[in-house]
């Protein structure tokens, strides 16, 4: 089998386990009593990681050069990223929903990545002068790590929006991961009396609230959710710098205002206030997790919004 039939081979594979992986995930959330869902989930997740990490190597062999320099590499890079954030938050959490928002994404990059995009564009190709550097692994790299693992985290605060979906509830402390406590606005109600014969008044949660494992699963995915973005941000500003610092070899600037580079620092930005926003007293729960998803979309803006214009200095390689 040579490298060419080896990597057809393994990106249709990570894209039909990814599917069942997702159908097994949504099973899992559905019929929560069949534990081995959860475990058929979470190794269905680790195969396709195996697969894609095997495609990435065929590719580097084939080409020479480290495997992210065109449209259908990168995402396959990003989708072996965000699967491995999802094994770590997983493993974190040991909370088996985390697939059921994480498994639909990495199935639909794959499928977009091997079903879509046409032949000529999944071709391995020598690199353009600009991206023969040793910086092309340090920089892109990094800044897909980064935008994989602020992806998964936040997947996760739009599934604790999803779980908290008209309650009002709220999240104390739960940035720092321990000390946390649940706020739930309380009735007053009578109790059957007391010995004087008088009723006295007691505060109990309204019958609309959330479960007490409905609550226990937005706090766990809330904590999950400023934990993976905790990590993912620094990889970004990471990314930046390295970026910055090849900029300036490359181009003798570094700094331009390319799209890109605009939308890096966009995204940067928004990421930034959440994690401000965690530590402020009146921003827990739902407000962050609003701005966590405002984040995903940015991200994927950034990552292949400004390519489809194909313009900047950041452009080649993707659809125009």
């Amino acid at each position: 089998m040579d490298l060419l039939t080896l990597e057809s081979w393994l990106d249709n594979t990570a894209f039909a386990v990814l599917f069942i992986t997702m159908l097994l995930y949504w099973l899992g959330a559905a019929f929560p009593r069949w534990s081995g869902l959860s475990a058929a989930g979470r190794t269905g997740m680790a195969i396709a990681n195996l697969c894609i990490a095997g495609l990435l190597a065929a590719r580097w062999i084939e080409g020479g050069y480290f495997p992210i320099s065109n449209l259908y590499e990168s995402l396959f890079f990003l989708c072996w990223g965000l699967t491995a954030m999802h094994l770590v938050a997983e493993s974190m959490s040991g909370q088996r929903l985390v697939g059921v928002v994480t498994a639909p994404v990495a199935m639909g990059i794959t499928a977009f990545a091997a079903l879509s995009l046409p032949p000529e564009m999944q071709q391995s190709a020598p690199l353009v002068p600009a991206l023969k550097s040793n910086w092309l692994m340090m920089h892109v790299s990094v800044m897909m790590l980064s935008y994989a693992t602020l992806m998964v985290g936040s997947l996760l605060a739009i599934a604790f929006l999803v779980v908290t979906w008209g309650q009002p509830v709220s999240l104390k402390g739960s940035s720092v991961g321990t000390g946390s406590f649940r706020h739930l606005p309380l009735e007053p109600t009578q109790s059957l009396g007391s010995s004087s014969g008088s009723g006295t008044t007691v505060l109990t949660p309204p019958t609309t609230q959330l479960s007490l494992q409905r609550l226990t699963l937005a706090e766990t995915l809330d904590n999950l959710s400023y934990r993976m973005i905790g990590l993912g941000f620094p990889l970004l500003t990471i990314g930046i710098i390295s970026g910055a610092v090849w900029a300036n070899e490359a181009w003798g600037a570094p700094w331009s205002w390319d799209p890109k580079e605009t939308w890096a620092l966009i995204v940067w930005l928004v990421f930034a206030a959440y994690l401000h926003a965690r530590i402020t007293r009146d921003w827990q729960g739902r407000k962050p997790a609003i701005l966590a998803t405002v984040g995903f979309g940015v991200v994927w803006v950034c990552y292949l919004g400004v390519n489809l214009l194909g313009k900047g200095l950041h452009s080649y390689g993707w659809f125009f």
